[in-house]
């Protein structure tokens, strides 16, 4: 049977939220019916006017990122992940990094937090660039719903 995807690469975004997670769990969905690797990427940068502090160095940071993005890969997956699937972290804005991802990539998958009301009908800053300016199709994930 012929697919409508490209097997290369299905590229999740992971910010470590509910949403981030389903992303995860879509994703890999599409990725096992194709056959294709999916990556998990945790994007971070440091905070703005942090550049005059190098000297105490970015280690935290990427350490904080790397543990959010291990922590949502078990929560998605548990503790023995899939094959098929591997983690990256990238030291750029999320929205730029996904992005200059996405050239590599058959489909982006992002999730979409729900604030509920109003807001709740919109997309994030985040998975609103991706759909503008991706280089591949973008899956926006909702978060599932939570029992009141």
């Amino acid at each position: 049977m012929a697919s409508w995807l490209d097997p290369s690469k299905i590229i999740v975004g992971v910010d470590g939220s509910q949403a981030s997670v389903e992303a995860l769990r879509q994703g890999q969905r599409i990725a096992l019916a194709v056959n294709a690797p999916l990556e998990a990427w945790g994007c971070w940068e440091m905070p703005l006017g942090y550049e005059g502090y190098l000297a105490m160095g970015v280690d935290g940071f990427a350490h904080d990122a790397e543990e959010g993005l291990d922590k949502a890969v078990v929560e998605a997956f548990g503790t023995e992940k899939p094959r098929n699937v591997s983690s990256r972290l990238v030291q750029r804005s999320p929205r730029a990094g996904l992005v200059e991802g996405s050239k590599h990539a058959s489909l982006l998958v992002v999730g979409r937090r729900g604030h509920g009301g109003f807001g709740g009908l919109l997309l994030g800053s985040v998975s609103s660039a991706c759909v503008a300016h991706a280089h591949c199709p973008v899956l926006v994930v909702h978060s599932p719903e939570k029992d009141h």
